[in-house]
């Protein structure tokens, strides 16, 4: 018997894809509901070669599902996802809104599987941010092997990861530059087409933004809070799929060699790495792509124990879509979700 699953925030970027996914792995479902706003009711999207109407997530009966795909933003969830955990299923959200939760899981679940364990605190797991996500995977099996002591990351995010209005909008200003005369940016701050902005989010005290800040905490509670670790965010105009110049320092020497032998046995990690002028792998390639790409691997001779990686991933799938399914094949695995009772026979 497969499980009921519900598909929260099912018209965004996250949720289509979401949806692709779980049709692409045959994730075990026997029903997959569409849910989203009222203003969303009766949209159809696509989930293999059928066609699913969207119903209105307020008169939806969640107590009638296994397990809750959340795509609709922190607002929604912080609102939502423990009322829906309450009604029986488990929440694998999206969001930044549980994320640092005590009783709420973060997972990546080449990084930290056994956190699925603690799912049925409140019923919900949260799904790392999406640069978050394919850092770690990078990370994880390097620290596995030699310590790591210090990571500086800058990371040049497609503007996807805003949503499919920064897509349109970076669509909407490069036309412009060529063909309709310049337009005033709307989401963001200042033009993207042609530009870069180094500032996601919002502004702390400390300078740093929220979307670096998520980077360190999520790492912190992922793999090693001991990681010292400091970003900056910068949004570039690409479409889809997320880079990370990522620099690191270990406890003790390892050397590029012997990383590079590791990641190309670590699961999930793709290493893409020839010393020659396309022997990297860029977003556009990874563009539909499960894997975490990892190029340019060289040692840092500036400091103690150095490395440097160039780390690449589609964002709208390992960054989040992929990985909530991930987290729904693992929970599945470990016999997690509370499946239906058969229904008595007459």
């Amino acid at each position: 018997m497969g499980y009921r699953v519900a598909v929260v925030g099912a018209t965004g970027n996250v949720g289509r894809e979401i949806l692709t996914i779980l049709e692409e792995l045959k994730f075990p479902a026997d029903e997959i509901h569409a849910v989203a706003s009222r203003r969303s009711v009766g949209k159809e999207v696509a989930y293999g070669d059928r066609i699913i109407k969207c119903v209105d997530m307020e008169t939806f009966d969640f107590s009638k599902t296994d397990l809750v795909l959340m795509s609709a933003g922190g607002a929604v969830s912080r609102e939502w996802s423990e009322r829906i955990g309450a009604a029986g299923p488990i929440v694998i959200d999206n969001s930044s809104a549980w994320r640092q939760h005590p009783d709420v899981p973060l997972i990546v679940p080449e990084v930290n599987p056994e956190a699925a364990d603690g799912a049925h605190k409140k019923n919900i797991i949260a799904n790392p941010n999406c640069s978050t996500a394919q850092l770690v995977v990078a990370l994880k099996p390097l620290h596995d092997e030699v310590p790591i002591k210090r990571v500086v990351v800058s990371t040049y995010q497609s503007v996807s990861g805003a949503g499919k209005e920064a897509m349109d909008e970076l669509w909407e200003q490069t036309k412009g530059v060529f063909v309709l005369g310049p337009t005033e940016p709307k989401l963001f701050p200042k033009q993207i087409a042609f530009n870069v902005i180094p500032f996601i989010g919002a502004f702390q005290e400390d300078g740093y933004t929220d979307e670096e800040s998520k980077m360190w905490k999520e790492t912190h509670k992922m793999l090693d809070p001991a990681i010292q670790l400091t970003v900056t965010c910068v949004r570039v105009p690409v479409f889809v799929g997320h880079s990370l110049s990522v620099n690191i320092e270990f406890e003790d020497a390892f050397d590029a060699d012997d990383a590079r032998d590791v990641l190309r046995d670590a699961p999930g990690v793709v290493v893409i790495d020839k010393r020659d002028p396309t022997g990297y792998v860029t977003p556009k390639e990874c563009v539909g792509e499960f894997g975490v790409f990892v190029s340019r691997i060289r040692n840092d001779p500036t400091v103690p124990h150095g490395l440097n990686l160039w780390v690449v991933s589609d964002n709208l799938r390992k960054g989040a879509a992929l990985n909530a399914v991930q987290i729904a094949q693992l929970l599945d695995q470990r016999g997690l979700i509370r499946r239906p009772a058969p229904a008595l026979k007459a």
